[in-house]
């Protein structure tokens, strides 16, 4: 997979350097190419946002930067386009997985009041959202985004039942993890965690999901 980003503020995606993500790049398990829309604009100062038409607060991104931005990486279109806007599909577990099986992404971060409309109706294929809250931008939302899908490319975690097991995987929260010593400050571990019978293991942790769910997200369980 390759992911391509499009942000006025290329220095925020360093973060993704570190941890499980950043030995996956470092692995080249998956590309990511950040480009910062700024080098694109024709401005003599660089400038890529103006006011908008009809009034109003803010700023608004400018067409030009981006649209040159966006030929410029992606001159074949063979990237899924999508731009981070509270005005988009909710990111979902279900959603991540659709999206980790493109083979290019291409991620545009918004900024200021957004971006001119007619670069989300002539370029963008589909408008993301992680929540229905503001952000001064689309970076955080974007690396969130990135974050969710790499973990589904192969080679990035160690093992795929990583995935298989953990929160939403099956419509259910993840069940409670437990790890040594097994008697922390008179805190013990479940005896059926020690039993060694993986069918009980099993249906403990099933059951645990079942009741971690309806104590917190009793919304999956009607959704089914």
């Amino acid at each position: 997979m390759k992911i391509e980003v499009l942000t006025l503020f290329p220095n925020m995606f360093e973060s993704l350097k570190e941890g499980v993500i950043g030995k996956a790049l470092a692995a080249e398990k998956f590309k990511l190419n950040v480009t910062d829309i700024r080098e694109y604009s024709l401005d003599k100062h660089k400038k890529c946002d103006d006011y908008p038409f009809g009034g109003g607060a803010g700023m608004v991104m400018t067409p030009q930067p981006i649209f040159d931005a966006i030929a410029a990486v992606d001159p074949n279109r063979q990237c899924k386009r999508i731009f981070l806007s509270p005005k988009g599909k909710t990111l979902s577990q279900s959603l991540v997985v659709e999206l980790s099986k493109e083979e290019n992404l291409l991620f545009l971060c918004g900024h200021y009041e957004g971006v001119d409309q007619r670069v989300i109706d002539s370029e963008i294929d589909m408008e993301l959202s992680i929540g229905d809250y503001v952000l001064t931008g689309g970076e955080l939302a974007c690396m969130v985004a990135i974050d969710a899908i790499a973990r589904y490319v192969d080679g990035v975690l160690g093992s795929s039942e990583s995935t298989n097991e953990e929160s939403f995987s099956n419509g259910l929260l993840e069940y409670p993890q437990y790890t040594r010593p097994q008697n922390f400050r008179g805190m013990t571990v479940p005896d059926v965690l020690l039993s060694g019978n993986h069918q009980e293991v099993d249906k403990w942790r099933y059951n645990e999901q079942l009741r971690i769910t309806k104590e917190k997200r009793p919304d999956l369980l009607e959704e089914e």
